[in-house]
């Protein structure tokens, strides 16, 4: 059974057979060409955070392709002690094709696919977010026409979930990356561990140093300061990343043709301002479509024998 849990888990010719998928089904959807090889199939998604583009990439993927699916929250679902995971995770995968999760643990989807005897998707947990890290890739491969191999990948601000997924797929393809973050928001340690263990020969750099991380980017990305779950700390942060926001002054630190990139939801006016996300070298909304692109491309992946 494959799942989609870390892209860890995944080897170069894996990373690559997803991304070329996807974007040969997004140039079919833009050529109005929507094959649906998957009239029948079903998808379940089990949320414990509410989201946007999660939710809808993963439905509108699996609608165009021919399937279906349905949305609970984990209280829904009996995941709030009504029923045991290992219970819930047998009977749901009985009655659907493929399932995603977005929670806060992620041992809680290790433990669900486990038990599953359908493919498993993590769609966001407290320690990685794959998903994300496969379209912001997609949109690196449609600005540059290519994987960098001279210029860096710099990511500023929290050493979270996006970061650590961004490291991991960044290594995957032998992308320079940077990370640049205030002193006590670092990468974390047992993730550093697995990361070095997975790729000792990777180039990666840790930095505080903002404008010396963007003088060769060819993306500065960025996330949030405070995530779903840490809002009793977002005064704080907002301290502690003030020097961290991507504004014009960065953004013309930066090499002339380096794009921007956000997860999105973007609190404008703290990580980043207006100009930034409305300049000619902002992709936000290009990477936020090619999260269903990326979608469908799992689904084939995961689901095509």
């Amino acid at each position: 059974m494959t799942h989609l849990i870390s892209l860890q888990d995944l080897d170069r010719k894996q990373v690559e057979s997803i991304l070329e998928t996807s974007a040969v089904l997004k140039q079919k959807f833009q050529d109005d060409d929507r094959p649906q090889p998957f009239a029948g199939y079903f998808l379940t998604q089990i949320f414990d955070k509410p989201s946007l583009r999660t939710r809808t990439s993963f439905e509108a993927a699996m609608v165009n392709l021919g399937g279906n699916g349905m949305f609970m929250t984990s209280e829904e679902a009996g995941l709030n002690g009504r029923e045991s995971l290992e219970d819930v995770a047998r009977v749901l995968s009985s009655f659907t094709d493929v399932i995603t999760i977005r929670t806060f643990s992620h041992q809680f989807i290790i433990d669900f696919a486990k038990h599953s005897s359908v493919p498993v998707i993590n769609a966001l947990s407290d320690e990685l977010h794959p998903c994300q890290a496969l379209a912001d890739i997609l949109t690196v491969r449609e600005a540059f026409g290519e994987y960098p191999k001279n210029r860096r990948l710099v990511y500023i601000g929290d050493g979270n979930n996006v970061a650590a997924s961004l490291c991991n797929i960044t290594a995957i393809l032998e992308i320079p990356m940077t990370v640049c973050t205030p002193e006590n928001y670092t990468l974390s340690k047992s993730f550093l561990e697995s990361y070095q263990q997975n790729y000792p020969d990777a180039d990666l750099v840790q930095t505080t140093d903002i404008k010396l991380a963007v003088k060769d980017a060819c993306v500065l990305y960025t996330d949030v300061w405070a995530s779903m779950g840490q809002e009793t700390e977002a005064a704080q942060r907002k301290k502690d990343f003030a020097p961290y926001q991507i504004n014009e002054e960065i953004l013309s630190a930066a090499p002339n043709d380096s794009k921007f990139l956000h997860c999105l939801p973007a609190k404008r006016g703290l990580e980043v301002t207006d100009g930034v996300m409305e300049s000619s070298q902002s992709m936000v909304f290009q990477q936020a479509e090619n999260r269903m692109h990326i979608a469908r491309g799992l689904f084939h992946w995961l689901l095509v024998k």
